[in-house]
């Protein structure tokens, strides 16, 4: 009698070759921007601790402390604006980030990604440790500061462009809101690493906050260079297919509507030409102008400017606001700042969800930015009065701030760069991308900026800036909400076989 097969090789046997291909690109490029942000996360961790309340701390025995009360911050940030030195700071690498990100997406269109990807993250985790050294090396310049983070801004645009297209590459439009808010995680889990490795070294020595991160994104662009495989071509596998929904395009209708009322064998022909020059597959790369005229676009990247400023925020300043409104050290905080994005991973995933079941990302993004604002205006309200409240509005909160952001950068991303304007064009994914989450990173470079400009006059006032941001943000949507609700109402009528007008 021939033995039966394990039952662990029968599993592994009956997945197939494309499914293992696909599984493993989904858990690289995971990897590859958990650590992205997780090198970026441990400047908002340090904060607290680069500027404390020197009467707080027990001096070291042989330390003069006459007159001397801000023995315990590391200069230059111990003077009485350390908040907008700390704006400064943020800023040199938000706006070099939102500067290059335009640039990056072009260069991600025309170069390996591979190579691309592999070479960004050894520099960002250079730069990562070169802000760490200056512990070691008691530099206290901050011009050193800011132009490490210039430098590393620049670096971690190589990321999400990358990263973007060659997740689309490996999977099509099925059930794309749901697998990529699952794979968008990555922001959320790498926030929540780098403020936990951070935490463990600040206060002891924060040098090694930077450097440890630093090492972790170095090591996974080694790995990037080895293993990193950009096309399903390029090992043999089936590409995804970017279908058509004709239902929701605004093309498709003209195509039903044309083959319904013209049955010349003629008329025929010419629309059969047409649908097959949407699905030819180009090979040259598309312009940035080009990329613009892309239907939603511009509406979507004005929408992440006002989103990503409200998320961005949150990431820089929040482990700083809870150290004073919480009175916590800044390990405390930091580990307390992690459950807004524990909250962002829900968020994510439920609005990827909702957003494929309705077949509308805009409506979801929409309804989500407006439900944030009360939800923002009622933590700061209650602020840390209950642990338990205070626990639970930090998860609602992350959920609806990052929920929006997640699926704007992801699936609608993905969307719109195979777009069925542009006709099978598969060199468009890194640019739309770029220019949405580049348009967003000139918010996310205005938030903390503003945060530490408008902190002086007290936190309410910041808490107020962040609801009218959510406000605008889900304005710029309503055109396409409009459009998606026509959408719904058209599904309807056809399904109830009424004639639309």
């Amino acid at each position: 009698m021939k033995p039966s097969l394990a039952p662990g090789v029968r599993l592994f046997t009956s997945i197939s070759r494309d499914a293992w291909y696909r599984s493993f690109i989904f858990f690289h490029t995971y990897l590859i921007y958990t650590a992205y942000h997780l090198s970026r996360k441990p400047v908002s961790i340090v904060k607290s601790q680069l500027h404390r309340n020197c009467s707080n701390v027990i001096p070291p025995a042989d330390l003069n402390i006459t007159n001397n009360a801000t023995w315990c911050n590391w200069a230059p940030f111990d003077q009485e604006d350390y908040r907008t030195l700390y704006g400064v700071l943020d800023n040199s690498f938000l706006v070099a980030y939102a500067v290059g990100m335009y640039l990056s997406g072009i260069l991600a269109e025309r170069l390996p990604l591979r190579y691309y990807l592999s070479v960004g993250m050894l520099m960002s985790g250079f730069f990562t440790s070169m802000f760490g050294l200056g512990f070691y090396l008691d530099i206290h310049s901050l011009g050193y500061y800011a132009s490490v983070e210039v430098m590393n801004g620049l670096m971690q645009t190589t990321g999400w462009p990358a990263v973007v297209a060659c997740f689309g590459n490996w999977f099509g439009k099925g059930n794309r809101g749901f697998i990529m808010g699952v794979w968008n995680s990555h922001t959320s889990v790498g926030n929540i690493l780098g403020s936990l490795i951070a935490g463990a070294f600040v206060l002891s020595s924060w040098g090694m906050s930077f450097i440890v991160p630093g090492l972790i994104i170095a090591s996974v662009g080694i790995i990037s260079f080895f293993f990193l495989i950009e096309r399903p071509e390029d090992v043999n596998c089936t590409p995804p297919q970017h279908h058509i929904d004709h239902e929701s395009s605004e093309v498709g209708p003209y195509l039903q509507t044309a083959s319904h009322t013209d049955r010349t064998s003629n008329s025929n022909s010419i629309i059969i030409s047409e649908s097959a020059e949407l699905v030819e597959e180009q090979t040259e790369a598309i312009s940035f102008c080009g990329a613009l005229r892309i239907p939603g676009v511009v509406e979507f990247s004005l929408c992440l400017l006002f989103a990503k400023l409200v998320s961005y925020t949150f990431l820089y300043w929040l482990p700083f606001y809870i150290s004073r409104v919480a009175h916590l050290n800044a390990e405390d905080a930091g580990v307390m700042s992690t459950l807004f994005d524990v909250g962002g991973i829900v968020g994510g995933i439920t609005a990827g969800l909702v957003s494929d079941y309705i077949n509308g990302r805009a409506t979801t993004c929409f309804v989500m930015l407006l439900t944030a604002a009360p939800m923002l205006f009622l933590y700061n309200h209650i602020r840390q009065r209950s642990h338990a409240a205070t626990i639970g509005m930090l998860l609602v909160c992350g959920g609806l701030v990052n929920g929006p952001f997640a699926l704007i950068t992801t699936a609608v991303s993905a969307d719109l760069g195979t777009h069925e304007c542009l006709r099978g064009n598969a060199k468009a994914l890194s640019t739309v991308a770029a220019i949405i989450d580049g348009t967003g990173s000139v918010g996310a470079a205005l938030g903390p900026l503003l945060a530490g400009v408008i902190a002086r006059t007290g936190w309410n006032n910041v808490f107020y800036m962040l609801i009218s941001a959510d406000i605008l943000a889900s304005l710029f949507l309503s055109r396409l909400v409009y459009k998606e609700a026509q959408g719904w109402c058209g599904r309807v009528c056809r399904s109830k076989g009424l004639k639309e007008i």
